[in-house]
């Protein structure tokens, strides 16, 4: 089995361009009523004539977003990949590759396995997909789910988490897209499926013990 099977390449690729539209949209609607009077995007970076505009483009990165999500959680989970690849996450790992990579020394010469700091952000990053996907419900639909606008306190804090995750996730796609041109190996895995693994091994059976026989 390769590193990145067929339907992982898919639903990643997916993922990026969803997530895209969503950033660039989502400039536009920011535009539209800001946060921070000084902060406004512009034009050639944003996605969308006007705001209306942006919104269909917005909803339309957002079900892809949601529905890929979801087929992407339940394949992680069900098939034993996440535990597989991002588990587990030591503090002291962290740490000690951290700083290898801010000195340009951390080594990436086995493609199959993830490093303590990949994991880190690769969990992070799905976390905070999650979060902005409540808070996008909430300023979406601020009466239908009162009760997720609710979690931030109110509308307003719902739209500031909304933004502190979008920028974070920015900050994760410079990051990985950086990490990535470093080691231009993982591009090309992330196209053709990567090295092979190897299975996992089976569990060992356990002995049967003469005084459990019936």
């Amino acid at each position: 089995m390769k590193m990145h099977p067929l339907f992982i390449r898919i639903v990643h690729w997916t993922n990026a361009g969803a997530m895209i539209i969503m950033i660039g949209s989502g400039w536009k609607i920011y535009n539209d009523e800001v946060l921070f009077g000084l902060l406004h995007f512009p034009q050639p970076i944003v996605l969308g004539i006007w705001a209306q505009h942006a919104l269909q483009w917005h909803f339309l990165g957002m079900w892809v977003l949601m529905v890929n999500g979801l087929v992407y959680l339940a394949y992680g989970i069900l098939s034993g990949r996440f535990r597989r690849m991002l588990w587990p996450i030591r503090v002291r790992e962290v740490v000690t590759e951290m700083i290898a990579a801010l000195t340009f020394r951390l080594k990436h010469a086995d493609l199959t396995h993830y490093n303590a700091v990949q994991k880190l952000l690769y969990v992070g990053v799905i976390l905070v997909i999650i979060v902005q996907v409540i808070s996008g419900l909430a300023i979406w639909k601020p009466v239908q789910f009162s009760f997720l606008v609710s979690l931030f306190y109110d509308f307003q804090g719902a739209r500031l988490a909304h933004f502190l995750g979008m920028t974070a996730i920015c900050l994760f796609m410079v990051v990985h897209v950086a990490l990535a041109l470093l080691v231009p190996r993982t591009i090309l895995a992330m196209l053709t499926g990567g090295p092979r693994i190897a299975p996992e091994p089976a569990a060992a059976p356990v002995p049967l013990i003469r005084g459990d026989r019936a």
